[in-house]
């Protein structure tokens, strides 16, 4: 269940920060990092090389220091939908 709770919230922001996300699913970040290594298996989602983006300008965090994770899937993918 909330491996497809983070599916689709990695889809709907298309790329966001392993802290993000564990934040978002209020788990812990070693519990999301665990879930999207499984996604990264099955070709869902791709980490990122240090110093990319999330996405977004706050300029918040240090990008050198950030996992950032990018959503490969189709767009529907992830939705729960029919679940």
């Amino acid at each position: 269940m909330i491996l497809g709770r983070l599916s689709q919230y990695l889809s709907e922001r298309h790329r966001a920060s392993l802290a993000d996300m564990a934040l978002g699913l209020a788990a812990s970040p070693e519990a999301v990092e665990a879930m999207l290594a499984t996604l990264e298996r099955k070709g869902r989602v791709r980490r990122l090389p240090a110093g990319s983006s999330c996405g977004k300008t706050c300029g918040k965090c240090d990008p050198r220091a950030t996992q950032i994770y990018e959503w490969c899937g189709g767009m529907g993918e992830g939705s729960g939908a029919g679940r």
